[in-house]
């Protein structure tokens, strides 16, 4: 069973600068529970985002600071919005930012990288665009299958989302 994507006007949240996407979106701190001191659980340092248009959120708790929850509950929201959410209208080509990542052929880039959830956002709008046609895909983004497929596997979440659209749809799935 596959979901159902939030539709959103162009540009993808994930794609947006930190302050933009902050104002986006409503925070609200609390006490963490578990390990981490008295300085954990007595100070509100758990931060939990949601954006606001589509109800995602992004939430982080094991740091002893609120600043740090924040960063780390903002780059947890990022990918969740890349995964759930995708741009409306037609697929026009790559962006800016995916020119100046790729490299020929390849696109290089660790998954821990601030750029990764928009590039994965970007990749999974033209996947969705090209009704889950990886080859055809890598072809739109100028990369090859295998390194989409690379991209795509960094992030389990995004390799299982694409492997059960293709299931719906008979194509063969991608190897993890």
């Amino acid at each position: 069973m596959v979901y159902d994507p939030i539709l959103v006007p162009p540009p993808h949240p994930a794609a947006l600068e930190d302050i933009a996407l902050l104002k986006l979106c409503s925070t609200s701190f609390g006490n963490a529970s578990g390990p981490g001191g008295q300085h954990r659980n007595r100070r509100s340092t758990a931060a939990t985002l949601v954006h606001e248009a589509t109800g995602v959120h992004g939430t982080a708790t094991e740091r002893r600071n609120q600043g740090q929850n924040r960063s780390v509950a903002l780059r947890r929201l990022r990918l969740r919005l890349a995964l759930k959410v995708r741009t409306k209208g037609r697929y026009t080509g790559v962006s800016i930012l995916w020119e100046t990542r790729r490299q020929g052929k390849q696109m290089s880039i660790n998954p821990r990288h601030r750029d990764y959830p928009t590039l994965l956002a970007e990749a999974l709008d033209c996947i969705n665009a090209h009704r889950w046609d990886v080859a055809k895909s890598a072809g739109a983004l100028g990369i090859s299958m295998s390194q989409l497929t690379k991209l795509l596997r960094h992030h389990p979440a995004a390799l299982t989302q694409v492997n059960q659209h293709r299931d719906d749809l008979g194509l063969p799935r991608l190897r993890r």
